[in-house]
């Protein structure tokens, strides 16, 4: 489990990168993108196959991200992290959060022998809109049961 100083670290750095932002209103990648976005964040969205997303400029790969990208969120599918935390290394960004079920035991142990700062197994969702009725109701769940980072 990752420290709530960690979390709250990493959410303090309004510059962040996001690997995959969907240009599906529906998909939890676009919708995590808006409420970041709603939050006041610099975003820098990366999907490999847009230009753009909900009018920003859309990065194909973190190694194209310019240099004020110091922090990356990653929400995609278990079989991209490990390349895109390889990549995230070689750019020089040390701060990454990888979004509960998108992380691998290999991608996790990369980012360790590395040095990252590394938030993973925790909805990102859960720490910028606890307000909004479900996950303030699952911050609730797992509070009672001792599950929140602390």
């Amino acid at each position: 489990m990752a420290s709530l100083q960690a979390i709250n670290d990493f959410l303090s750095k309004k510059d962040l990168a996001i690997a995959g932002v969907s240009r599906n209103t529906k998909k939890f990648g676009f919708m995590v993108f808006q409420e970041l976005k709603k939050k006041g964040y610099n975003l820098y969205p990366i999907n490999p196959n847009a230009d753009k997303i909900d009018n920003s400029i859309c990065y194909k790969s973190v190694s194209e991200l310019p240099t004020s990208a110091t922090n990356l969120y990653i929400v995609t599918p278990k079989i991209n992290t490990e390349q895109i935390i390889k990549d995230a290394i070689a750019k020089g960004i040390k701060n990454i959060w990888i979004q509960q079920k998108s992380e691998t035991a290999e991608a996790l142990s990369i980012a360790s022998e590395n040095g990252v700062n590394l938030v993973y197994g925790e909805c990102i969702i859960m720490f910028i809109s606890p307000n909004e009725s479900y996950h303030k109701f699952h911050r609730f769940i797992r509070s009672i049961f001792g599950k929140m980072p602390h």
